[in-house]
């Protein structure tokens, strides 16, 4: 952030969380290519736009591994140690945690994500439903170490990661993360992740530009997150989502296109774009089952099983810390 830019920043009095996305924001628009931090999607308007995706009937994901959570309930359950704090990374709505409530013997629900407002509202529902369930949200950006409450200190921790959201991290990312999450976990924790699996271009095209319009608007959103929380001046009706397969690296890219030459403006600093240039807003990398299985290996997890439905779109892991 150049010295303009801090001087606006903190002229404006921003908390600690909002002075990092306008950090990431300047950082990621000087870049070329630009590029924007995918976590940055889910304020409370991206989480409920995010929900709608995950009901589109051309977006597989959400319904393939809850149907793997649901008809594999009793094998997660029998080693998911009884009493265990379940600890969810980027935890967005209950519907996948409440399965593995309904078939383990949880004591304790960790939700942690950046997105407070919704992250609360969600805890509050889930436990009108789960009275007797100790649950203790946590806000924090789960891709950067975080503590634990001292009330599950002392259960045994199984992570829970689904929704093939590590698919939005680089390779390196990945690694990081993983090590990351084994920290925090503690030896010998168990880690039950989502991952999406390679499949044909045209089912990919189809879930990351769905028809009604639901992923173009949740890309946009990021711009209407600069413009109302840092002050851009972005015109979101000059800007295009487009999502592709780059079947070389593995990854559905999402993009904001410039649909002409245009400056837009945020925190006293111009940022140029080219008629069709691009802000890469998001990777989703689609995984082989031996290629996670290798990553797992790589970052100090023991595959213990793996779960996958009948087309082999999507799998479920379960990983144990290796001691």
């Amino acid at each position: 952030m150049n010295a303009r830019a801090t001087a606006s920043a903190k002229a404006q009095r921003f908390d600690p969380q909002t002075s990092a996305f306008a950090a990431d924001v300047l950082a990621g628009l000087s870049r070329q290519p630009k590029q924007l931090p995918p976590k940055y999607f889910y304020d409370a308007t991206g989480s409920e736009l995010f929900e709608q995706i995950t009901v589109l009937p051309e977006y597989y994901p959400t319904r393939t591994e809850l149907g793997i959570l649901r008809d594999h309930g009793a094998d997660i359950a029998a080693i998911v140690p009884e009493g265990a704090a379940l600890v969810e990374f980027g935890a967005g709505a209950t519907t996948k945690a409440r399965l593995l409530l309904k078939h383990c013997r949880i004591g304790a629900y960790v939700p942690v994500d950046i997105s407070g407002d919704f992250l609360k509202a969600q805890a509050a529902t889930l436990q009108r439903d789960f009275s007797k369930l100790l649950i203790a949200p946590v806000v924090a950006d789960f891709t950067a170490p975080f503590d634990l409450p001292k009330a599950v200190a002392d259960m045994p921790k199984v992570g829970f990661f689904p929704g093939s959201t590590l698919g939005n991290f680089e390779p390196h990312e990945a690694s990081a993360f993983l090590r990351s999450a084994r920290q925090i976990l503690g030896p010998r924790a168990l880690m039950l992740i989502g991952v999406d699996l390679e499949k044909s271009d045209r089912l990919l095209h189809a879930a990351y530009n769905d028809a009604s319009g639901v992923t173009a608007r949740f890309n946009l959103n990021l711009l209407v997150r600069i413009n109302q929380e840092l002050g851009g001046n972005f015109d979101l009706s000059a800007f295009t989502h487009r999502a592709i397969y780059n079947r070389e690296r593995h990854r559905i890219e999402m993009h904001l296109v410039s649909r002409t030459a245009q400056t837009a403006r945020i925190l006293g600093k111009s940022f140029a774009f080219r008629a069709g240039e691009s802000i890469h807003t998001e990777s989703s990398y689609k995984y082989s089952l031996d290629r996670f299985t290798t990553l797992a290996k790589s970052t100090g997890w023991t595959p213990q099983v793996s779960w996958t439905d009948d087309e082999n779109l999507f799998s479920v892991h379960a990983l144990v810390a290796s001691t």
